[in-house]
């Protein structure tokens, strides 16, 4: 099953970084916050992502195309028209489509254009800026079981501040530190779609959240797999920030694989 992550937006509201980079290519640790996403997917099995691109896309392609050298020791004999012997390789069994899919596009309009690489078949999909120790197998297999054109993953965000429970006189009860959201589940990515959902998208400007998904949820075609457990968007340069420590402290929830 092919995976589809959308990494073609600006991320102005971390513009701290994204001045530079896209946002998808923004490190965590010494890795961008896309190959993170990609070993999530990995680690169940799924190998075989599109990657829709636009701001800066030169730089993801760039990253990519070199990836496996990287990865690799290697022999480089300059005698003999820059021959390469591969060595050993901790490269991932990965196959990337890199899709210019424009710049100023809308998110289901990015969806829209890669459609063709994906043709006609279930397929996953989300953003290239969230991380989580979601269970995709389960998610996958929930999404067949309800036969509906879309599956979306709901989360609760984890507040910023404490939350305290008061009596009438002002007497505190109980202090919760940093408790989830206020019973709202909102979109937390991490979608299973059939190809049913491109008959939702008109063209570049759909906005999948706005316009493909409420109308599907107008249709009965989109189910919810509730999540639990740890999910988090790197969307400001805090977000960021908290990313990077749990990782480089061996505490990063979303790190379900094994080395």
């Amino acid at each position: 099953m092919k995976v589809v992550i959308l990494a073609g937006g600006r991320g102005t509201r971390l513009s701290e970084e994204t001045t530079s980079i896209p946002k998808p290519m923004v490190e965590i640790g010494s890795k961008p916050i896309i190959w993170h996403i990609m070993k999530m997917y990995s680690r169940y099995g799924f190998n075989d992502f599109i990657i829709c691109l636009g701001y800066k896309s030169y730089m993801v392609k760039e990253y990519f195309s070199h990836y496996f050298l990287h990865m690799s020791d290697v022999t480089i004999d300059l005698k003999k028209n820059n021959q390469q012997v591969v060595h050993t390789t901790s490269s991932e069994p990965w196959k990337i489509t890199l899709v210019d899919t424009g710049l100023e596009t809308q998110t289901g309009g990015r969806i829209k254009r890669v459609q063709k690489y994906i043709g006609n078949q279930t397929f996953m999909m989300t953003y290239g800026d969230g991380v989580s120790d979601i269970n995709i197998k389960r998610l996958v297999d929930f999404h067949r079981k309800t036969k509906k054109a879309a599956t979306v993953t709901a989360v609760q965000v984890v507040g910023r501040f404490g939350a305290l429970s008061m009596q009438d006189g002002g007497l505190v009860n109980s202090f919760l530190e940093k408790p989830k959201g206020d019973g709202y589940w909102i979109n937390g990515g991490f979608f299973v779609l059939e190809p049913e959902v491109f008959d939702y998208i008109e063209g570049d400007q759909t906005v999948w959240e706005f316009n493909s998904l409420k109308q599907m949820a107008k249709d009965k075609q989109l189910s919810a797999f509730k999540h639990g457990g740890f999910w988090k968007c790197m969307d400001t340069l805090r977000d960021r920030s908290e990313l990077d420590d749990a990782w480089n402290q061996g505490r990063a929830a979303w790190k379900t694989w094994k080395e």
